[in-house]
């Protein structure tokens, strides 16, 4: 049946490929057989193509004439193209260890041949060291430029035969190790290229312009051919440690702190520079290190001798920072300035501390020197811990070498602040004075001896009300509450609380004294005061007026009357009066303490009294009593004469009253002064002790 033969006479054939190894590979493709396949069969070809006759001398000739060419720079007269295949066909029949032979043997006649240039007179003598130095990098360059257009035409040769043979070196290692055994590493030439690389290093670091191309290409060189650290890198630090060390010391001499600090600064930086534009990076731990021994490290203690007490009296900011930035450079620097800037703060601080003629000033001068001091710390040492804890330690020794007398003045720094007619500063400027003082506060070990003088002047303000804001006075009790605990605040705030009960009571007595049949033409305000709370104030008898008396008493039966039980106890110290007086210019106001009152009152009944008479009829203390009348005779404003005249007031001297008196105000405080011829009391304040 025809169908069937047809099926019978199926084709059976395969295709032949050859690839570029020589190798055949036949594929099945189709059986005759259904479900069936052939083998895959790979076959070699039976016989190699042999190579011409003296094909392998022909080629290597051709080979040597382009690589004489390369080296002498002339040119190639056949296609590299060409030449690459040459090499190529050569390695495919094992001739790979012989080329690369003789390829070396080629390389290493040239190269021993270079070395005339450096070695033989009169080259070698007639040259500069920057014209030698030049031939060298000539060298170098054509040797490794010539290198490079070698091995793409050995290319085959460098990936196949010296791949696969470890111990053999590439074309272009080859080509680095000529050129140091046979070159580099001749005495004479190794010795001048050093040399006169050290010898440019040192033209520019004495400020002259050397050619930085050059250096870069030979201690790249030198790097390249593994001799840059034996060869050069050792000499080169020897050098730098030489010059460095010499001018160290000469410039010590030479320049001031500030000046010698940018040098170095300057020098740092260059030394730097020199690493990025030509030195090897792995001198650059070595070279560094160098320049900050011998420029730092060596000087450190000379350098804050001769210098530190300068930058921070001046407050150089820009050359503290970097005083502190060199410094943290190097092995032991900090610490260093660290005990330097302590000392310093303990020396100038004791100076404000211990020196009693700058009293006036010691607070105010504590707060700025803190100021500076902290900005120092802050923006010159970068918030350093060490620096800062350095810095309180410091001040709360010096701020204790003078018991007492700190926390003394301090409290009435403080009391000047919270003083009304204080108007230095806005509310927020004296809440930041507030918060200052409580840092200089904290170094103090007597704060028994601040509480004592504290709370003695905050009596004086609120009891002659001359308290400027009763706002910065409680913040100020709460600073000390919060750094001293509610104990040492609990006296200070029952004197805040008697002032209150005091207002209160003042109200209900002015309301009693309304209904009384026969009312006083003084105005009367008491304040009872808490003696736990208060400063012990030493008792004083008197002699007032009849109607100051009966004023009082009259006081005294109302409180009692309410507060059974309590006694009062009258302290006159603390008393103060507004008198009118009139003198030949009019009337006048006069403020004044209830001791002075007692005196003035005495010019309504006669023109002339003596000490004696004054004494015997006021019965003040007499120490308490000169102080009253130097007040009143012998001050800025005189209300009374003194004869004889004088600064102080001695038994003897016989006062009058001064009707010739002038002041341009109305109203007119006298601490310790002033008055007129007729006197009459308008207002009276006296303070009370109640005693449980």
């Amino acid at each position: 049946m025809a169908e069937d033969t047809r099926q019978d006479k199926r084709a059976s054939f395969s295709i032949t490929e050859h690839g570029a190894n020589g190798m055949a590979r036949t594929s099945a493709v189709a059986s005759g057989k259904t479900g069936t396949s052939k083998k895959l069969v790979i076959k070699n070809f039976k016989d190699r193509p042999k190579l011409a006759e003296n094909y392998t001398e022909d080629t290597w000739l051709k080979l040597r004439d382009a690589v004489g060419a390369i080296q002498n720079s002339t040119s190639i007269k056949y296609n590299l193209e060409e030449l690459y295949q040459a090499v190529e066909n050569l390695c495919s029949y094992k001739v790979s260890p012989t080329l690369y032979k003789q390829l070396r043997q080629v390389c290493e006649d040239h190269v021993q041949a270079q070395i005339h240039q450096f070695r033989e007179y009169p080259f070698l003598c007639s040259l500069d060291n920057l014209s030698f130095l030049k031939r060298m990098n000539r060298c170098w360059q054509d040797h490794c430029r010539q290198t490079i257009m070698i091995r793409s035409i050995f290319l085959f040769l460098d990936r196949t035969y010296v791949l696969q043979n470890s111990l053999l070196p590439s074309i272009w290692d080859t080509g680095l190790e000529l050129f140091r055994t046979h070159i580099v590493s001749d005495s004479a030439v190794q010795k001048r290229t050093v040399e006169g690389i050290l010898e440019q290093i040192e033209l520019e670091r004495n400020g002259e312009t050397v050619d930085r191309s050059l250096l870069r290409s030979l201690l790249g060189m030198l790097s390249d051919l593994q001799v840059y650290k034996d060869s050069f890198e050792e000499r080169f630090l020897t050098e730098t440690n030489r010059l460095y060390a010499a001018e160290g010391q000469r410039l010590m001499q030479e320049r001031d702190v500030p000046e010698y600090l940018h040098h170095v600064a300057r020098r740092l930086e260059e030394e730097n520079d020199r690493i990025v534009s030509y030195l090897d990076q792995s001198t650059q731990k070595r070279l560094i290190s160098c320049v900050e021994k011998q420029l730092l490290e060596e000087h450190m203690t000379a350098i804050l001798q001769k210098g530190l007490s300068t930058l921070l009296d001046e407050n150089r900011v820009t050359e503290l920072t970097l005083l502190y930035q060199l410094f943290s450079k190097v092995k032991g620097g900090l610490p260093t300035l660290l005990q330097f800037w302590r000392d310093y703060i303990k020396s100038f601080g004791g100076e404000i501390v211990c020196t009693p003629e700058k009293d006036k000033d010691m607070v105010q001068d504590l707060l700025d020197f803190k100021d500076k001091m902290d900005n120092v710390a802050q923006s010159c040492f970068a918030r350093n811990e060490s620096f800062i804890n350095a810095m309180k330690e410091a001040f709360e020794t010096f701020i204790n070498k003078r018991p007492n007398k700190p926390a003394e003045l301090i409290a009435k720094y403080v009391d000047s602040k919270l003083r009304a007619g204080n108007k230095e500063a806005t509310e927020e400027e004296l809440e930041r004075i507030l918060d200052k003082i409580m840092i200089i506060f904290r170094f103090i070990h007597g704060k028994d001896v601040f509480e004592a003088f504290y709370k003695k002047d905050l009596a004086k303000r609120l009891l002659v009300g001359k308290s400027a804001s009763v706002d910065a006075e409680k913040s100020m009790l709460s600073k000390l509450k919060h750094e001293c605990g509610a104990a040492f605040t609990s006296k200070l705030e029952g004197m805040f609380k008697d002032m209150e009960l005091s207002k209160d009571i003042m109200i209900q007595f002015k309301q009693y004294m309304q209904n009384q049949s026969e009312p006083s033409n003084i105005e009367l305000t008491v304040n009872i005061l808490t003696m736990g709370y208060w400063p012990s104030y030493t008792p004083m008898e008197v002699h007032l007026p009849t109607e100051m008396v009966k004023l009082q008493e009259v006081f005294k039966l109302f409180y009692l009357g309410k507060h059974s039980g309590r006694k009062l106890q009258w302290q006159p110290t603390l008393g103060h009066a507004v008198l009118k007086a009139e003198f030949k210019e009019g009337k006048k106001e006069l403020q004044v303490s209830l001791f002075q009152t007692l005196v003035l009152l005495m010019f309504n009944e006669g023109e002339e009294f003596s000490m004696e008479e004054i004494r015997a009829a006021t019965g003040i203390e007499e120490g308490e009593l000169k102080r009253t009348l130097q007040s009143l005779a012998c001050g800025k404003a005189r209300v009374l004469n003194k004869n004889p005249r004088g600064k102080d007031v001695e038994d003897g001297d016989r006062f009058n009253f001064n009707n010739d008196f002038k002041h341009k105000l109305f109203r007119i405080k006298i601490n310790q002064i002033q008055m007129k011829e007729t006197v009459k009391i308008t207002s009276w304040s006296l303070v009370g002790f109640f005693v449980h």
